[in-house]
Parts: C-alpha cells; sequence; structure tokens
C-alpha cells in the first residue's frame, strides 16, 4: 500500500530535475560572499518580492529570529498573532536567543489596527518598549488562511503611526499569493523585513531567506554567522531553491485544488472540518484522537494531530489528485467518531 503522507509540506522529496540541478550548481565559499549560486537565489528572492536584498538561511526559524533579533534590543516586545509560527514553534528561541518577549493578538491568524493600538504600551522606565509587529501569511495554525487586506492594511497602519518595525512571517507567502491573485512583491511591500521558505509547498530540501533593505541584509548576515548559519559550499541548495522558485510557485494552485476536494469529501463523510480551505491546509475534527490516529496508521495514511482532537492535513506537490482520492477512499472505511 503506497504511503501517502499529508503530514507537511515540508516531506516533499526533490525531483530528478531538481537533483540534477543541485549536482550541477556552480559554487563558492558563501562565507567569503563567493558563492554565484547563493547569489543568484538571493538577487532572484529580492526581485520576487520587490525589496532590495535578500539572504539565504538554513531554516525558517533561523531565518524569522534573525529578522526579530536585527530590529530589537533585549527585552523588548514583539507583537504577533496568537498560535504564531515564531512564538509557537520555534522553541522559545525569541527568548533565549534575543530576550525578547512575544505578546499575542487577534484571533485565527488576522487582527486589525484597534487591536495592534490596544497591545500597546506606554514608554516609560518601567515598562519593555514594543518594537515589532509580526504577521504570519498564510497562518499556519488557523489552518492556512490568508490574511484579510483591509485588517492587513489597518494593522500596518496603526504599527507605522506607534514606530513599529513590522516583520512577515512568509514560510507560505507563495500560497497566499496564489490563492489571493496578489503578487508576492505586493504582499511584502508593507514589510522592512520578509521571511519566505523554499521547502513548504516549493519542493527544495533546505531554506529560507529574508529579504529587506540592503543595510538589513547586512547586519543579518553577521547575526546569521553568529547563530551558526554561515555556510560554505551552500550552492548546491541554491540551486534546489532556484528550481523551485522556476518551477514549483505556479503549481501551489494544484494543492489548493486538492485541499478543496479533500475538504469536501471530509465533510461528505461525517468528519467536522473547520472552514473551508484557501490554501492547501485542512483542519478537522475527530472525537477519539488516539482511535483515528491508529486508524490512519494501518492504512499507511500520514496526518498530524494538531491539538486535541485537531488534525491537520496538508497537500503538496508529492500527493495528485489521484492520492487525494485514495486518501479519502482509505478515511471512508474510518467512522468519523
Amino acid at each position: 500500500m503506497k504511503r501517502l503522507d499529508l503530514r507537511s509540506d515540508t516531506v516533499t522529496l526533490p525531483c530528478r530535475a531538481m537533483r540534477r540541478a543541485m549536482a550541477d550548481a556552480e559554487v563558492g565559499d558563501d562565507v567569503y560572499g563567493e558563492d554565484p549560486s547563493i547569489e543568484r537565489l538571493q538577487r532572484r528572492t529580492a526581485e520576487l518580492l520587490g525589496k532590495p536584498a535578500s539572504l539565504f538561511f538554513p531554516s525558517g526559524s533561523m531565518a524569522n529570529q534573525a529578522a526579530l533579533r536585527a530590529h530589537t534590543r533585549p527585552g523588548d516586545v514583539v507583537l504577533a498573532s496568537r498560535d504564531c509560527h515564531l512564538l509557537r514553534y520555534e522553541t522559545g528561541a525569541a527568548a533565549a536567543l534575543s530576550g525578547l518577549q512575544v505578546e499575542t493578538l487577534g484571533a485565527e491568524g488576522a487582527f486589525d489596527g484597534d487591536d495592534v493600538r490596544a497591545n500597546l504600551r506606554a514608554s516609560s522606565d518601567h515598562t519593555a518598549p514594543t518594537t515589532v509587529l509580526a504577521v504570519e501569511n498564510t497562518h499556519n495554525a488557523a489552518g492556512g488562511r490568508v490574511f484579510p487586506p483591509a485588517r492587513l492594511e489597518s494593522a500596518v497602519a496603526a504599527a507605522r503611526e506607534a514606530g513599529l518595525a513590522l516583520h512577515l512571517d512568509g514560510a507560505r507567502l507563495w500560497n497566499a499569493a496564489i490563492a489571493s491573485g496578489r503578487s508576492p512583491a505586493e504582499l511584502a511591500a508593507p514589510f522592512d523585513s520578509v521571511s519566505t521558505c523554499l521547502s513548504k509547498g516549493l519542493g527544495a530540501p533546505v531554506g529560507s531567506l529574508v529579504s529587506g533593505s540592503a543595510k538589513l541584509a547586512a547586519r543579518l548576515r553577521r547575526i546569521r554567522k553568529m547563530l551558526g548559519g554561515g555556510m560554505r559550499q551552500a550552492g548546491v541548495l541554491a540551486a534546489a531553491g532556484l528550481y523551485a522558485l522556476s518551477h514549483n510557485r505556479q503549481r501551489l494552485a494544484e494543492d489548493h485544488a486538492n485541499a478543496r476536494r479533500l475538504a469536501e469529501g471530509l465533510a461528505a463523510l461525517g468528519f467536522a472540518v473547520e472552514a473551508p480551505p484557501q490554501t492547501n491546509i485542512v483542519m478537522f475534527r475527530v472525537k477519539d484522537q488516539a482511535a483515528f490516529a491508529r486508524a490512519c496508521a494501518e492504512r499507511a495514511l500520514l496526518i498530524n494531530a494538531f491539538a486535541p482532537g485537531r488534525f491537520r492535513a496538508v497537500l503538496h506537490l508529492n500527493i495528485s489528485a489521484a492520492d487525494t482520492a485514495e486518501a479519502l477512499d482509505r478515511l471512508s472505511t474510518i467512522t468519523a467518531r
């Protein structure tokens, strides 16, 4: 029985053409700034996001944390959405590595200007200054939701009024662009720093980038080195990223369509689907989590429990429309209890 892995869009395997691009990559020592493939990837990403510069990182967590560190001093407060990745899934790095406090606001991955203003602290010798507003788009814990444009515009205006720096955790910004019909550059425009991922959805084995001003990129380079992210002949990884950006962005629409098919099928089978998916993530609930997990394992179906009784299925380039139908066939033999 073929294993169908819906745990994440990070489980994809490089295709033959991507592996060939990696094998043929032109490389050099990137710590010296001499890897031509890394330079091409950074220029291409900056171009796509409409920013002057980009810097390559080995992981999204390091990318986010380096960006936050570049905008802050120890003790500062970062405002971010409830259940955001940088707080929930980066092992306390903001506190441990940069001495930052993360305070959350909004619901289901979104907030507006009133939420921002309500969470600002008056500046005094007794209070930690709020210095950054972080946005996650799409929002993982909210089921891959795209941040509503009007609410984002309101939040950005409030942040600018308060003198906050703006960071975008755009690990799945490519999905947000496809779903909204807006360009990545348009979605990135309001932000001082933007992290994007090459493995989530795009199929590269490694890598994220932070894009922003040339001055920010220079500061990030030192922070990356400090965090252990300086790499040598990393062009083999950059080549995979360049291939992914060229070949796998537009096909994200297929993942979104498969997510809709899966959600509709789950609902027809009696599963409690939280909402129609906007991108490639389907959230649904079951009453007996342990029994459901065992039944999935017995059917070579991998779906992660996201919270008690709440499961997340993620569609990606290694799950076709036929695979989606097969997943539903297997799920049809499991009661939605």
